[in-house]
């Protein structure tokens, strides 16, 4: 089979989890397969929609990385993609279901549909379907008045429709339980999205219909649509949901849900792709680290889970991590960088001093980093002073103000020689000052790593005050040692 998927956003919000893998499944599956990814714009909700978010696709895949074959921005042989632009093919399309016998116009104002609502409160029957078979000289009368119709249709009365599903298998729905008589074109002229969904699938020649299980209700209509234009449908793939913790549809209560967000946080691309990739997939029981190019090569969908995928967030940061300090130190510096410049930390453009002390920096961060976005508090003190602390911040557990103004005085000269010699060096220095003073060397370290940068957690600690500077360093020390004796 000649393989063609689309991802059908409508511009109408942020990108979030569930559509993004919806995205990496349909593209994953065109590259290992040969086939063609199509992006496709659902436009036609003109009351929601949003330029905003529209630009929000376009950045989202950007930043991903991920590039569709055909689309509004690239074209293609069966254009337009943007369903806005396409609106004389849905009109088409309905008026041969009304010829068919398979549509009928309807009059119902906004009114009426409202009460019929409120009538049917309860008893889920829906829609009463009152134009359905009433008589056109009757319709007229609506015409007349001027009442604007809409285009609904026919859902059979009795019987099922079956279709089959590349992962749920043989799926048979009731007719009587599919939504009766849905609107097709709306009297605004544009279409709902199961007339457009249905037309432009067929058109677009679409061979698989990748998308998430809560669409599965809309499924059986759609195969109705189909059939009545005489169309054979599509194969169908029904993607496992995407849940909280606690068992529930992913949503923001849980979380970070929108792209953005996570974009935001610092969150690096690859390590979003890997882990939202396996979402619902699995190569096997053990592999857990995928590029890019392998998921291209290896996804298939025999191996999409009929299980729902619970979405971790502590597994998605222990991963980003991972890729993090895979980065090489000129890559990792390039992905921090706006992210010191948003925060302030380093002037935007950084100068070249920033520039200089940041590069040489990252080598100190990279192992302990687990979001870009920490970067600028974890290296702020190189930039200017060190975070506010008070004098109970200075003293390790169990020492009193005395015992830690000693371990200041007598690290001071220590801490003018840090930059002339090796870590290790540094470290037996130390270690020694802490046994002469008989203390642990985590008590000696602990109120100088607050002197230098203000807090607990922050990079190593001789790296550090080589980078600052030994005059600036000194200081610092000065500076505590008068904090604490002022109490």
């Amino acid at each position: 089979m000649n393989v063609r998927v689309r991802y059908a956003p409508s511009p109408t919000g942020l990108q979030h989890i569930g559509g993004v893998r919806t995205a990496l499944f349909n593209y994953f599956f065109a590259r290992s397969s040969g086939g063609r990814f199509i992006l496709r714009i659902e436009d036609t909700d003109r009351e929601r929609y949003d330029e905003k978010s529209l630009q929000d696709i376009h950045d989202t895949f950007s930043w991903l990385g991920i590039r569709w074959d055909e689309g509004p921005d690239v074209g293609g042989d069966y254009g337009p993609y943007v369903q806005s632009e396409r609106s004389g093919l849905y009109r088409e399309y309905a008026q041969k279901l009304i010829e068919s016998g398979h549509a009928y116009y309807a009059y119902d104002t906004a009114q009426e549909l409202l009460s019929a609502r409120e009538e049917q409160e309860g008893k889920g029957s829906g829609y009463d379907r009152r134009f359905r078979d009433m008589p056109e000289d009757e319709k007229e009368e609506y015409r007349n008045r001027g009442i604007q119709s809409v285009v609904r249709f026919k859902v059979p009365l009795d019987g099922s429709t079956t279709f089959h599903d590349s992962v749920l298998g043989e799926v048979s729905w009731a007719n009587e339980d599919v939504n009766p008589d849905p609107v097709l074109l709306k009297s605004d002229g544009y279409p709902t999205y199961h007339l457009a969904n249905v037309v432009d699938d067929h058109l677009m020649e679409i061979s698989h219909i990748m998308r998430a299980q809560e669409w599965i209700p809309s499924a059986p209509l759609h195969v109705l649509i189909y059939r009545a234009l005489g169309w054979e449908p599509p194969e169908f793939c029904h993607l496992p949901l995407v849940m909280g913790d606690d068992g529930q549809k992913l949503s923001k209560r849980h979380g970070a849900t929108s792209l953005l967000e996570f974009r935001s946080a610092g969150y690096l691309p690859d390590a979003i792709i890997n882990y939202v990739s396996r979402l619902g997939w699995s190569y096997d029981d053990k592999r857990e680290i995928f590029s890019t190019a392998e998921l291209e090569e290896l996804f298939s969908l025999e191996k999409i889970s009929k299980a729902p995928a619970i979405f971790d967030y502590k597994k998605l940061e222990w991963l980003n991590g991972v890729y993090i300090r895979e980065l090489s130190s000129d890559a990792l510096y390039d992905a921090v960088l706006p992210f010191m410049e948003e925060s302030g930390t380093v002037g935007n453009p950084p100068t070249d001093d920033h520039a200089r002390i940041l590069r040489d920096a990252i080598p100190l961060i990279q192992e302990r980093l687990k979001y870009l976005k920490d970067a600028p508090a974890m290296l702020g003190f190189l930039f200017g002073e060190p975070g506010a602390y008070s004098p109970e911040d200075l003293l390790p557990k169990k020492l009193t103000v005395e015992e830690t103004l000693g371990i200041l005085q007598a690290v001071k000269p220590m801490v003018r020689v840090v930059p002339d010699m090796s870590d290790d060096e540094n470290e037996q220095k130390f270690r020694s000052m802490a046994d002469e003073l008989g203390t642990k060397l985590g008590n000696l370290l602990m109120p100088i790593r607050i002197a230098i940068t203000g807090s607990r957690i922050s990079p190593p600690l001789f790296g550090s005050i080589r980078l600052l500077g030994a005059e600036l360093a000194t200081e610092r020390i000065e500076a505590a040692i008068n904090l604490l004796k002022s109490q």
